[in-house]
């Protein structure tokens, strides 16, 4: 059985809306996680953002990175690249735009919803950079040690209206 990790990110709630500087339409900054009762055995972290109403890809994965030395902070801004620079341990897999956090960002006049799961793991995981999600998932089988969720939307303005030829 995998306990539950109790986890925040400042500005994101359960159910509330994203702060603009953690979306596509903002700075695309990764937010900050604070861990609230991580286990004792935690070696690494992992985390992975779904879009989980996305109209094409269900449960489309927009950031996907692990091997996060195991804290009770991770800190927010987290560099793209499969190496993030300002986390050197941490691996960055192939999600949307490539390496990197990938905010919410749906088309103009949409909002979805958007799940960060965060991994407790009992060891670092070996994997590639052409690593997608499902080979992370695989892998990560046997050594969670915890899993915590957090669900919020985002919703964009209105699509511009077309002006009408004269």
């Amino acid at each position: 059985m995998v306990d539950k990790l109790k986890f925040t990110c400042p500005g994101i709630f359960e159910g509330g809306q994203f702060p603009i500087d953690n979306t596509g339409r903002g700075k695309d900054q990764s937010p900050a996680f604070y861990l609230d009762n991580l286990s004792p055995q935690a070696q690494v972290l992992a985390i992975i953002l779904e879009d989980l109403t996305h109209p094409l890809k269900k449960e489309f994965t927009h950031w996907l990175i692990w091997n996060i030395p195991a804290s009770s902070r991770i800190p927010s801004g987290l560099m793209g690249g499969f190496e993030a620079e300002n986390l050197p341990s941490a691996r960055q897999g192939l999600a949307y735009r490539g390496y990197r956090y990938a905010g919410p960002r749906p088309p103009l006049g949409q909002t979805h919803d958007y799940r960060f799961t965060v991994y407790v793991l009992d060891q670092s995981m070996e994997l590639g950079r052409w690593t997608w999600k499902p080979q992370l998932l695989k892998a990560m089988q046997g050594h969670i040690l915890q899993k915590g969720q957090l669900t919020a939307s985002f919703g964009s303005e209105k699509p511009l209206t077309p002006i009408p030829a004269s």
